[in-house]
């Protein structure tokens, strides 16, 4: 078993890091889960919530992106998140996400239909955005 565990987290635009580290720990649709090195293949989704990347050892303090979704895949060669869209949570603007959840939040009321489904996503990432930036 490998000392460190290759991760990389990819978006649409760009590879935006890459890397060995400690462990990772991922927001999985079915619960939240940490890969550290030597773990067994998986592929899971993702839902909107921060992922946290402890470089050397559980002491470290880690490092919070939020992802707004994607999916997660363990492999021989480490983890790989394919990310929809990923932030530092230190540079989420709070107050630019009350107002954003606040406008999804009316959306939400006055939707139906397949625009429905649209707003409710769109409500539940700013809510896991607002969560994340003020924790």
């Amino acid at each position: 078993m490998a000392d460190v565990l290759h991760f990389e987290l990819v978006s649409p635009e760009k590879l935006l890091r890459s890397g060995d580290v400690y462990m990772v720990v991922v927001p999985g649709t079915e619960g939240d889960f940490g890969v550290l090195p030597g773990h067994a293949p998986l592929v899971s989704t993702i839902r909107p919530g921060a992922i946290q990347v402890f470089p050397t050892s559980m002491n470290d303090v880690p490092e919070r992106i939020f992802i707004d979704g994607g999916f997660a895949e363990v492999g021989p060669n480490g983890l790989t998140i394919l990310a929809e869209s990923a932030t530092p949570v230190g540079e989420i603007d709070v107050e630019a996400t009350a107002r954003a959840l606040a406008t999804a939040r009316e959306t939400l009321r006055a939707a139906s239909g397949d625009a429905l489904t649209a707003a409710e996503a769109r409500v539940a990432r700013f809510e896991a955005m607002q969560a994340v930036a003020v924790n």
